[in-house]
C-alpha cells in the first residue's frame, strides 16, 4: 500500500507541474484572434508566430489598448501610420480598435518594413522606434557595421522590445507547430 501512495504522489506532482506550467504559459503567451491573424498572415506573407509575438508584446491582446504616445489597438499603430497604410491599401474607412483592421494594418506595415530593411530584427526595431531613427542608426558605424543589421540599439526601450519579441516568438513558433 505504501508504494501506491508513492506512485500516486509522483503522478500527482507530474500532473500538477505540467498543468501549472501550461496555465502559466497560456497566461503569458495567449493565442487569441486566430482567424484575424490567419487572414493577415496569408494576405501579407508574415509568419503567424511573428504576429502573435508582436500582438502579445504590443497590447497583451487588448484590442482597446491605447499607449501613452497614442498608439491604438492590438498592434499599437499610431494614427499617422494607419493613415499611411490606409492610403497604400486604398481603404477609406477603418477602425483601429477593430481586430481585423488593426492586425491587417500592422501586418502590412511590418511587411513593408521587412522589404525596406531586408531583415526581420531591423524591421521590428523600426516598428518600435520608427523607420527614420533606424535608418539613421544604420548609417552610423557606431550602431551598424553593414548598414543592414544593428549591432547596437541606442534606445533601451527598443532593445527590450527586440528581446521580448525573441522570447515570445520562440514560444509561439513551437506552440503553433504542436
Amino acid at each position: 500500500m505504501k508504494w501506491f501512495f508513492s506512485v500516486f504522489f509522483a503522478f500527482s506532482f507530474v500532473f500538477l507541474t505540467f498543468f501549472a506550467t501550461n496555465c502559466i504559459y497560456g497566461y503569458l503567451f495567449p493565442i487569441k484572434f486566430q482567424e484575424e491573424v490567419e487572414i493577415a498572415s496569408q494576405n501579407f506573407d508574415v509568419d503567424k508566430a511573428v504576429l502573435y509575438a508582436m500582438i502579445n508584446i504590443e497590447s497583451r491582446f487588448d484590442k482597446n489598448a491605447i499607449s501613452s504616445k497614442g498608439a491604438i489597438g492590438l498592434m499599437q499603430l499610431m494614427p499617422s501610420t494607419a493613415e499611411y497604410v490606409a492610403e497604400l491599401l486604398k481603404i477609406e474607412e477603418y477602425d483601429l480598435k477593430e481586430p481585423q483592421d488593426n492586425i491587417d494594418f500592422g501586418t502590412f506595415y511590418l511587411n513593408r518594413l521587412c522589404e525596406r530593411f531586408k531583415n526581420l530584427e531591423t524591421a521590428l526595431v523600426a516598428y518600435n522606434a520608427g523607420p527614420t531613427k533606424v535608418s539613421e542608426w544604420l548609417n552610423n558605424k557606431e550602431y551598424s557595421e553593414d548598414g543592414v543589421t544593428l549591432k547596437k540599439i541606442p534606445f533601451a526601450e527598443s532593445e527590450r522590445y527586440l528581446q521580448k519579441f525573441k522570447s515570445s516568438f520562440n514560444y509561439y513558433s513551437k506552440k503553433i507547430k504542436d
